[in-house]
């Protein structure tokens, strides 16, 4: 089964992106990935969608409103009052860790190592934080158990996206990761060389840098020549 899987997997990666975004064949159907802006991107498939830490600055006009929302943290280029309420349906469902979900009305509570199935979605809540960087000694800008990274499983399809972090064990320990979405900022996370290093120990097929502002892609790029990562390179900040 999984074999069949990667080698629909390799005929979508060779495949031109999609008006909008980057198509990928699942045992489900086709499944459409969009990169807004900085951490916001929204992912399409079997006729629902899925919106990541949607931020008012990307431009969201022609978008579909959300069937769910993850939200992975607690600061305002993650959660965006303003930008969840004009996606946001009755039906919608918004999952968020704990100090994030708090701000939120209806939110549903999800901790690190914790998941659960919506539909043919499966949402694994990953830790994210740093290990070294923050604000003054003795402080980290991400605590550890403050925010969700997301596992998302469609159709046999896994897409990690990594939140604010930096190369953290839970991240090298992941396994079987079709589609990675890793920020390379400093301060708040890493540059591009740490996050090819943490990169390269859990192999993900495709890899975006996201979360990337004033960094180097080229750095990043050229770190993981070589090693049958395909980097996918995007204007996230248009």
């Amino acid at each position: 089964m999984r074999d069949a899987i990667l080698i629909c997997f390799i005929a979508s990666a060779l495949a031109a992106s999609a008006p909008g975004g980057d198509r990928f064949e699942t045992q489900a159907g086709a499944l459409e990935i969009t990169p807004i802006m900085h951490a916001s991107l929204m992912i399409r498939a079997g006729g629902q969608v899925v919106h990541i830490d949607p931020w008012s600055r990307g431009d969201y006009e022609g978008l579909p409103k959300a069937d769910y929302i993850l939200v992975t943290d607690i600061h305002g280029d993650h959660l965006d009052p303003g930008q969840i309420a004009a996606l946001r349906k009755p039906s919608t469902v918004i999952v968020a860790p704990p100090a994030a979900a708090a701000k939120i009305h209806g939110a549903r509570v999800l901790r690190n190592g914790e998941s659960l199935t919506l539909g043919r979605w499966k949402i694994e809540a990953i830790p994210m934080y740093n290990l070294k960087r923050g604000p003054s000694p003795g402080k980290v800008y991400h605590e550890k158990g403050r925010g969700n990274g997301y596992l998302i499983t469609y159709g046999g399809l896994r897409i990690y996206i990594a939140g604010d972090t930096e190369g953290i064990p839970e991240m090298r320990a992941l396994k079987d990761i079709d589609v990675a979405f890793v920020p390379m900022n400093l301060p708040y996370t890493m540059p591009p060389e740490e996050a090819a290093e943490a990169v390269k120990a859990f192999h993900p097929r495709v890899v975006y840098p996201y979360h990337y502002r004033g960094s180097d892609l080229s750095v990043f790029e050229k770190a993981l020549a070589g090693t049958g990562i395909e980097v996918r390179l995007r204007n996230w900040y248009p």
